[in-house]
């Protein structure tokens, strides 16, 4: 089962996220844009991995005290665009700590430099170019993450929480 963990997005990050997409529709971008209930920030990309249960045990170490994390800009890698966060001492913290204790309980992941982000639009065409758009300040609080499994669906892909710590 191909599976990864992440930070679930509260409501109104979720609706910020759902307006700069139709503005970015108005602006004649094209592309796969992301289902606004699959948005998320990804910690670790985990892949597939037969035992949910053992990955949901070793995410069980990693403690943290609440903290908010803001949309902050825009980017691409390639094609993909995406909303971007303040990378705050607290989230680097958590990734490290998870990264951490994946690793020792022998997990794989996607061994990645971190880069905070929320995935808006994949295969992305930009006949206007983004120019002039920009991203409302909105933050959240963390307060637990989430171990996920996803399937491709007949519509994209379908993300299913197993456990949350």
């Amino acid at each position: 089962m191909r599976l990864f963990i992440a930070i679930e997005l509260e409501p109104n990050i979720k609706n910020a996220l759902l307006e700069i997409q139709g503005n970015m529709k108005k602006a004649g971008v094209t592309g796969n844009y992301t289902a606004i209930d699959n948005t998320h920030v990804t910690l670790a990309f985990i892949g597939d991995y037969p035992d949910s249960d053992y990955v949901l045990q070793a995410m069980e170490n990693v403690s943290f005290k609440p903290f908010n994390i803001s949309l902050k800009g825009f980017g691409n890698f390639g094609d993909l665009w995406w909303a971007g966060l303040d990378n705050s001492e607290e989230l680097r913290t958590l990734v490290r700590a998870l990264r951490h204790y994946l690793s020792d309980a022998e997990i794989p992941y996607d061994r990645k430099k971190f880069s905070p982000h929320i995935t808006l639009i994949r295969k992305a065409v930009c006949r206007k170019g983004m120019l002039g758009m920009s991203i409302p300040h909105k933050s959240m609080t963390v307060n637990k993450i989430t171990l996920y499994r996803s399937d491709r669906g007949k519509h994209g892909m379908i993300y299913t929480e197993l456990g949350s710590v």
